[in-house]
Formats: structure tokens, C-alpha cells, sequence
């Protein structure tokens, strides 16, 4: 399959790890997308969202949003467990991510990181529900290793893209010992360097 993303993205992340991991064979494509490359007609024809990450599988399907990707991908796998509660507790944690998590943790990232913008001239809405969001998911992890189950889950995966990114926009992990034990647990089972 081919894998067009940016590195830089937590979103197209969550989809090099699911991959990773399962031992997909894919041939990676990196956009730039502040350039536009998401942008020219030839990506809108393949994908009309404009965003990436987006999967070409080598039957020509073409599938977009991180969510959906890594979902599909883990089908069968240890990443997606068959009990249909379970999946619908995978689930409830992903949407939870890409609507309370992601805008304002990786929202604010973007700000710093791809628009060089300083720390202090961060949105402090986004801040602050982007702490409240960092909060949430230490309280959670106090009683338990990962987000669903007793192994590492698409869950996670979709939680770790931008979670290990956080401080990158300016976010701290001090006090949040949880998280930041839950954080090494991910990346020692997926294999990743730990960040610095």
C-alpha cells in the first residue's frame, strides 16, 4: 500500500505505528503540506478531503482520516480484539481523541511547530482544554495500563500520535506520572525511541 503523510503529524503517526507494528508493507510518500502538497488537484482527486494521512491499498481503495486507517488496518489482529464491546470501547476513546484531544492538543502544536509561532502567543482555550484533555487521560491511566484491555490497542495508538508530541506545544508532563508511564509502555511495545 502507499502511505501519504507528513512525519511531523501525529495523525499520519498513529498510521506508521499501526503499520510498524503489524509488519505492513508500505511505500511512504511525504507531503509537505505547508507547501499545498495536500492541496493540488492530483491529491484532491485521489482524496477530496485535502488532508493527509491517506492510504492507497494496492487494490486501488483509497481511505482517509488516521481513525478509520488504523482501524481497518488492525482488523484481525491483537491491535483490534474480535469482542464487540471492546471494539466499541476502542471506539469511544478514539472519537474522544479526534474531538477533545486532538483539536486542541495538536491544534496548539500546529501553532508552534508547523506556523513557528512562540509558546506565549498560544490560543489559552486551546491550552487549557488541552490540559484538561492531558488530565483526563492521567486520571484514567491510574487504574490501568492502557486505554482498553490489558494490551496496547489502536486506542492507544490513535492517544499516543499527538500525546508524546505534547510538549512540542509547550504542554508539561509534570505531575502526570500515568501518563507519562503509559507513554514508555507504548513506545517500548511499538519499538520508538523515546522522545527528548
Amino acid at each position: 500500500m502507499d502511505i501519504f503523510g507528513d512525519q511531523n503529524s501525529g495523525n499520519c503517526l498513529k498510521v506508521k505505528y499501526t503499520a510498524d507494528h503489524l509488519g505492513l508493507a508500505y511505500r511512504w510518500h511525504e507531503l509537505d503540506i505547508m507547501a499545498g502538497e495536500s492541496r493540488t488537484d492530483a491529491f484532491l482527486a485521489m482524496s477530496p478531503f485535502g488532508q493527509v494521512p491517506v492510504v492507497r491499498f494496492d487494490d486501488g481503495c483509497v481511505l482517509g482520516q488516521s481513525g478509520a486507517i488504523i482501524r481497518y488496518c488492525a482488523r484481525g489482529s491483537a491491535l483490534l480484539p474480535d469482542d464487540p464491546f471492546m471494539q466499541a470501547e476502542i471506539d469511544q476513546w478514539m472519537f474522544w481523541e479526534q474531538n477533545f484531544h486532538e483539536p486542541n492538543v495538536a491544534g496548539t502544536r500546529f501553532h508552534v511547530v508547523y506556523r513557528r509561532e512562540p509558546v506565549e502567543t498560544r490560543d489559552p482555550a486551546k491550552v487549557e482544554r488541552g490540559d484538561a484533555a492531558l488530565d483526563f487521560m492521567d486520571q484514567a491511566l491510574k487504574t490501568r495500563d492502557f486505554f482498553v484491555g490489558s494490551a496496547l490497542t489502536i486506542a492507544d495508538i490513535a492517544l499516543l500520535g499527538y500525546t508524546r508530541l505534547a510538549p512540542q506545544g509547550g504542554f508539561e508532563f509534570d505531575g502526570r506520572k500515568a501518563l507519562t508511564r503509559w507513554i514508555a509502555r507504548c513506545e517500548d511495545v511499538l519499538g520508538l525511541p523515546a522522545l527528548q
